[in-house]
């Protein structure tokens, strides 16, 4: 009775992981020993993959535990890396378990990019092999029991996951052997054998009578379950492997119901209750019959129907000559209580006890993009408040040009360049000059040009794979079910559309520089002379040194010193600001760990509030003192020019020294902005690439999936029918079979019909019987001839032993062939005996032919040919 059902394993194709995967790696993370260490790790989980699902698995726990590891480790890695069709494209391919296929077409198999589907058919595969182990214990102790129970729980459990996720993880149809109804009956059916087991344990451990009829009709309950999902699923019953386990759950509902009855007649004894127990009995009996009659090929009875019969028989003896109570009917009996102690292992990783993640160290997806947005925040932050100071120094700076501070305070005689004026010259010369400039501004199209190309070729990867794709679907209309590549795009479209925009702003940013370069080209050029040119590019004025000694001058100068000094506090700030840094990543692991999500934009903004509040605060005093500071510089200068001598040459020189001061900060800015588009532009460069990489392997995954997908349609297309079906005309068919089947083909030599002979039609009428051979013994052949007028005899089966050959064929002996004499002139030949030999059975008389037939011409002995061998 010990028939288990197990369930085959699924196949895979082999998988790169290690490239997509260290690829990633190498994009995202900086070299250094913490990339090396992925890359490592990435080779381990290929390797891994390899030794479960790339060899032929044993029926042991080892071989199981490697498949629990490779799912712990896919479970581990999923939140890590951004496994999706439009950004880390895997394919997995894997073949239906139960469906074989055909000769030409192939078994079915489905390939998706998705580790979700990969993640189901691996579990598929625990379960299955879980339920093959369980089958292979041995049930004769109770070490194999508690193997087979646990086993048949955790396929049970695993089988319950997969039908409960299968269709999110997926997000179309799967195959038939991971379909929620197929998964789901093989659920109830795992379960159903581990309460079998149980069972089997109570009756090995000679349990109470009661506690094993509750345990077998569970049983029985779970059979019947799995069977009915079994049978009233229209997809199901088709399969072979299903074809053969029908069966099998209907005989154990069966078996294990008679169980139940049979216990529970034990009690009703115990109880007094003789006409119960014998209902019981007879109800069992009839379960066993049922089994031995329809079900015997797959499940043996025979000692528990001895079991029952001779409980029956006694009962009924006793009932007869005692106790004479009457035998109620099987639907008046009291129902049989039922007790489950099996239970689906729930499916919780890591599985395996041995489970220990490769990718430790990686943090997971979620904190990385936390982390990603968080740098944003943090730089947009960093960014406002460089800014905000940038800002007020052109300000202070612009401010101070238009009124020719310091230079008016410095050019008090008149016919000198100004000392301020003259470093700033000498600062220009010493950053390259209007040579600098030119190169910056020359680079900047070839940059931009380069980038441009990189985005307009990676959609162009984009564009032409979705043509592709688009043509596919039209020409194979519903056949061709995977993700439009419109779709599937949509997010690399959006953000190759960011990039046009970010490059266009880059573009008209480029232009501004330019056209404010233009505007300063030629006061930069006069500060890049000499000092001896650039004084005689000056205009000279009159003296005015009686200034020098004035209070006004005295005060202007503090009030610039005061200034200067705000702006290094500034620079310095700047640095200190660049400067801050937080790793987050503890704090939003924590809140994911704690509440399963990341609320990034309140633990960031509160961070970053914690962290530049302070430096924001020392931003905005820096601003409150620029402003009182430029508004005392603006009413002492005032007062300064009232008591400067006004003339043309000094208003003509005071202009001119205006433009060189705006000249020198004009250039330091557009020095800055040149270099910044110049690092824009570079860090531009290395996004796009990784941009265009993740196009590449998407439009190669598509590639490689649209490969499959036009192979399985091109299988599915050879398998169709080449015309469709029509009624073959009536006088083609051929004719029935006789009502009492075919019939059987002849037996002997004898009775075939030789090959020269036409074929008789069924509407000819038959030859009367042949009579039967004459009866003669060697002795008296010669003696005794037939009368002239009787037909000769007519052999009716082979007389001599019959020769190795086919079943139910026997052979010729060598030479002999009772159709060919006496046609196409061919001479009778008489038997030639050996010596020692008797005759042949009916022969005629020596020299003598049988009656009727054309006499012989003699021949000589000599002339004789030997048909037989002689001794």
């Amino acid at each position: 009775m010990a028939t288990f059902i197990s369930v085959p394993l699924k196949k895979s194709s082999d998988v790169d992981l290690v490239k997509p995967l260290s690829k990633y790696v190498t994009s995202t993370y900086p070299a250094g020993d913490e990339q090396a260490e992925y890359i490592r790790a990435v080779e381990e989980l290929n390797k891994l993959r390899r030794n479960a699902l790339g060899r032929p698995l044993d029926k042991h726990e080892s071989s199981l535990e490697l498949l629990l590891r490779y799912y712990d480790q896919l479970c581990a890695v999923e939140p890590k890396f951004p496994f999706s069709e439009n950004q880390l494209c895997l394919t997995f391919t894997w073949k239906d378990s139960f469906d074989k296929g055909s000769l030409f077409g192939g078994s079915a198999k489905l390939a998706l990019a998705s580790l979700g589907y990969e993640k189901t058919c691996v579990l598929f595969n625990v379960a299955a092999l879980a339920s093959q182990i369980a089958s292979e214990q041995n049930l004769e102790n109770d070490e194999g029991l508690k193997n087979a129970a646990k086993y048949y729980q955790l396929a049970s459990g695993a089988f319950g996951h997969i039908k409960d996720t299968v269709l999110s993880a997926l997000n179309r149809e799967p195959t038939m052997d991971i379909a929620p109804e197929t998964v789901g009956a093989l659920s109830v059916i795992m379960l159903a054998q581990a309460q079998e087991v149980f069972f089997l344990k109570a009756t090995t451990d000679r349990m109470k009578d009661g506690v094993i009829a509750k345990l077998s009709n569970q049983a029985a309950d779970f059979y019947g379950d799995a069977f009915k999902q079994c049978q009233y699923k229209d997809n199901l019953p088709k399969y072979f492997y299903f074809q053969e386990v029908l069966p099998v759950l209907a005989a154990k509902h069966c078996i294990m119901q008679a169980n139940a009855e049979l216990h529970q007649s034990v009690i009703a004894k115990q109880k007094k209750r003789f006409g119960e127990e014998i209902a019981r009995l007879q109800h069992a009996a009839e379960l066993v019959k049922t089994v031995a009659s329809r079900y015997d090929e797959y499940v043996s009875v025979k000692d528990l129907t001895d079991k029952i019969n001779r409980s029956l028989a006694a009962a009924k003896k006793d009932n007869d000559f005692i106790y004479h109570d009457r035998v109620p009917e099987v639907k008046d009996l009291e129902p049989i209580g039922k007790a489950a102690l099996v239970k689906a292992t729930a499916v919780t990783p890591p599985l395996s006890q041995k489970f220990s993640d490769v990718f430790e160290k990686m943090v997971p997806m979620a904190v990385q993009q936390s982390m990603s947005v968080y740098g944003q925040r943090k730089s947009e932050t960093v960014n406002r408040l460089v800014g905000t100071m940038r800002e007020a120094t052109n300000l202070c700076n612009g401010v101070l040009a238009s009124l020719n501070l310091p230079a008016a305070l410095e050019d008090l005689s008149g016919d000198s360049v100004p000392q301020s004026i003259a470093e700033k010259a000498r600062s220009i010369v010493q950053q390259g000059g209007l040579r600098s400039i030119e190169q910056l501004i020359k680079d900047l199209p070839e940059l931009l040009t380069r980038n441009r190309e990189i985005l307009d070729e990676a959609l162009k990867m984009l564009d032409d794979e979705e043509t592709t794709d688009n043509e596919l679907r039209a020409k194979f209309n519903q056949r061709w079910n995977r993700t439009p590549s419109g779709d599937l795009y949509k997010p690399l479209r959006s953000e190759g559309a960011n990039f046009r925009n970010i490059l266009d702003k880059a573009v008209q940013a480029d232009q501004v520089v330019k056209d404010r370069y233009d505007a300063h080209c030629d006061a930069i050029a006069l500060l890049c002379k000499p000092e001896s040119e650039l004084s005689a590019a000056l205009p000279s004025a009159n003296p005015a040194k009686t200034l020098q000694g004035s209070e006004v001058v005295g005060v202007l100068r503090s009030q610039l010193a005061r200034l200067d000094e705000v702006k290094r506090e500034r620079e310095a700030l700047e640095s200190d600001i660049k400067a801050v840094t937080f790793d987050m990543s503890a704090a939003f692991l924590g809140a994911l760990a704690k509440d399963g999500a990341i609320n990034e934009e309140q633990l960031s903004l509160a961070q970053l509030d914690q962290l530049y509040g302070q430096y924001n605060q020392r931003v905005q005093a820096s601003l409150r003192q620029q402003e009182e500071l430029l508004g005392q510089i603006q009413t002492s200068h005032q007062e300064f020019s009232g008591l400067k001598q006004s003339n043309t040459e000094a208003n003509q020189r005071e202009e001119v020294l205006k433009k060189l001061a705006s000249a020198h900060d004009s250039y330091v800015e557009i020095g800055n902005n040149l270099r910044e588009g110049t690092k824009f532009y570079n860090d531009l460069t290395e996004i796009l690439l990784k941009f265009q990489n993740k196009c590449c392997d998407i439009v190669f995954a598509r590639k490689t999936e649209r490969d499959e997908l036009l192979k399985e349609l091109q299988q599915s297309i050879a398998r169709e029918p080449s015309a469709p079906n029509f009624n073959v005309p009536a006088y083609q068919s051929q004719p029935p079979a006789p009502p009492g089947g075919p019939t059987p083909a002849p037996r002997t030599v004898f009775n075939q019909v030789p090959p020269q002979a036409p074929q008789l039609t069924q509407a000819k009428s038959q030859p009367p019987a042949r009579p039967p051979p004459p009866v003669l013994t060697p002795q008296s052949s010669a003696a005794a001839a037939p009368p002239a007028d009787n037909p000769p005899p007519v052999a009716q089966g082979p007389p001599y032993p019959a020769y190795q050959g086919y079943p139910q064929y026997f052979q010729m002996p060598m030479g002999y062939n009772p159709y060919a004499y006496g046609q196409y002139n061919v001479p009778y030949v008489p038997y030639q005996a050996g010596p020692g030999q008797a005759g042949y059975p009916g022969a005629p008389p020596a020299a003598q032919g049988y009656p009727g037939y054309p006499p012989q011409p003699s021949q000589q002995p000599s002339q004789q040919q030997n048909y037989y061998p002689q001794q």
